[in-house]
């Protein structure tokens, strides 16, 4: 599996993390996609079909075109592996997929939607671009081109929600929701809604995830985690706040994921994981 990973410059880069592309990578499987409190565009360069699965009832899938958003998810979904045979897509920071949407984010909250349905023609036309292009440079060179004549500049709104998720960051759950809302000069039930609208989650949500990514990653570095130590680095009140926390956004324990990540297929993308039969 070849992936390659390219990161824009200014001003890209305050709304996009990321572009992504792999090659080769495809296996006849369903893989769990995490919650990670972003936003996606991904585009199938092989088929124009993206199929998302019910996580409840993995045998039955919607079929989406190549090219979609998917939303910010508060829980896990299912993917069809197969379709990293040739695929790229846009990892957004958080509330970064805003000014591209057409569309406040909580409309796609735990949904995907086409891109056609969103940006009309033009969403077709740049799949199509990049289906012809012969290099990932040049591909990723057309996405940062099409992004940036999309950018418009930036909202008081949107200043405000970079501020609060600097704010969620770097205090995590330590900060209290009424504190952000005042620091930004809002109601706090404003606030919620203008988060919610932006980032496709509640602020409350939001933080969860956050936690629950800080506490993934480290679990994949630490061969041996101590469980109550690292439940209280994450900030979870113990270990059994931990173990809830991981069942919910991934289905499985904490111990369980980490024995699993040790034994991780390369063709595995990060925050994926092989649905259990």
């Amino acid at each position: 599996m070849q992936y390659l990973c390219y990161r824009p410059g200014p001003p890209l880069n305050e709304f996009v993390d990321y572009f992504w592309l792999i090659q080769g990578g495809q296996t006849p499987r369903l893989e769990k996609i995490l919650p990670c409190g972003a936003t996606e565009l991904v585009l199938n360069l092989k088929n124009d079909a993206i199929d998302i699965h019910d996580p409840e009832k993995p045998e039955q899938y919607r079929r989406f075109t190549g090219a979609v958003f998917s939303g910010t998810y508060s829980r896990s979904f299912i993917c069809n592996a197969v379709q990293h045979e040739e695929i790229m897509g846009v990892h957004f920071k958080a509330g970064g997929a805003f000014p591209f949407l057409n569309a406040n984010a909580s409309e796609l909250t735990n949904a995907h939607a086409s891109l056609a349905d969103l940006w009309g023609s033009a969403g077709h036309d740049l799949r199509e671009r990049l289906c012809a292009a012969a290099t990932p440079q040049r591909r990723f060179r057309i996405i940062e081109e099409v992004l940036r004549c999309r950018l418009r500049g930036e909202t008081a709104a949107q200043v405000q929600m970079t501020t609060a998720l600097k704010m969620l960051a770097t205090e995590g759950n330590g900060v209290l929701i009424r504190n952000v809302a005042r620091e930004l000069g809002l109601p706090q039930r404003q606030f919620i809604h203008l988060f919610n609208s932006h980032v496709g989650l509640t602020p409350k949500v939001f933080c969860r995830i956050l936690r629950f990514q800080r506490a993934r990653v480290l679990v994949e570095k630490l061969e041996k985690p101590h469980w109550a130590e690292l439940a209280l680095l994450c900030g979870y009140f113990d270990q059994s706040h931990l173990i809830n926390d991981f069942q919910e956004f991934s289905g499985s324990t904490p111990r369980t994921y980490s024995l699993q990540q040790h034994q991780k297929d390369i063709r595995l993308k990060d925050n994926h994981l092989p649905l259990s039969t």
